[in-house]
């Protein structure tokens, strides 16, 4: 579900590491969903705000539900083709190694955001997560496409994703960490047939955008 590469331990990044968060207590009043809602510009105007937005130590807010961690999640696909990976031992939240992802992205970092509180700060934030990750050889653009909240998980009640679809001219995408292995773009009719395998979020983008029934 949550793409890191700043680890819950020093192999990466400090285990103090300050990251973006929310009150959970504003999504409820905005309207809490399970899975995905295309509605994003409404629920991250309310909430990618100075009054809303905070950094908070990571290791305290791993297991706070009244807080939801923001992640950019974003998703490549060239014509008919997704990139996907299976998270390795680098990637930042082990309960989701050795899972199958669409998603390149992370926690959005104090640092990575200077401090910023509002949506610029956000996508400051992940296109610097998104440069240490994987490099994009193509052209292409970038659209918001929604959110996802998976409270059916320990880890999904403590994050917010925020998908993003990047759409390429070419199918050239390479990574630049150990922790995205078996890197390579999946034709989607394919995809259901690796169903088991994807994490929460993954199969959350197919069912709604990727391939929907």
């Amino acid at each position: 579900m949550i793409p890191s590469s700043r680890g819950n331990t020093p192999l990466n990044q400090a285990p103090d590491e300050c990251v973006l968060v929310v009150p959970a207590c504003e999504l409820d009043r905005l309207g809490r969903f399970q899975g995905f809602h295309p509605d994003a510009e409404r629920y991250l105007t309310a909430l990618l705000i100075p009054e809303f937005m905070s950094y908070r130590p990571r290791s305290q807010v791993e297991t706070d539900p009244t807080l939801k961690q923001i992640i950019p999640y974003v998703v490549f696909r060239c014509e008919d083709a997704v990139f996907c990976y299976v998270r390795g031992q680098t990637q930042g939240e082990a309960r989701l190694h050795r899972r199958r992802s669409l998603g390149v992205g992370g926690h959005v970092s104090e640092a990575d955001a200077g401090g910023g509180r509002d949506f610029g700060a956000y996508l400051s934030a992940m296109s610097r997560e998104l440069a240490e990750e994987v490099e994009v050889r193509a052209s292409g653009s970038l659209r918001l496409m929604g959110l996802i909240n998976d409270d059916a998980t320990p880890v999904g009640q403590v994050h917010l994703g925020v998908i993003h679809l990047f759409e390429l001219d070419r199918a050239e995408v390479h990574p630049r960490e150990s922790g995205l292995a078996d890197a390579q773009f999946l034709p989607v009719p394919s995809l259901r047939s690796h169903w088991e395998e994807f994490e929460s979020w993954s199969q959350f983008c197919i069912d709604a955008f990727l391939d929907p029934r």
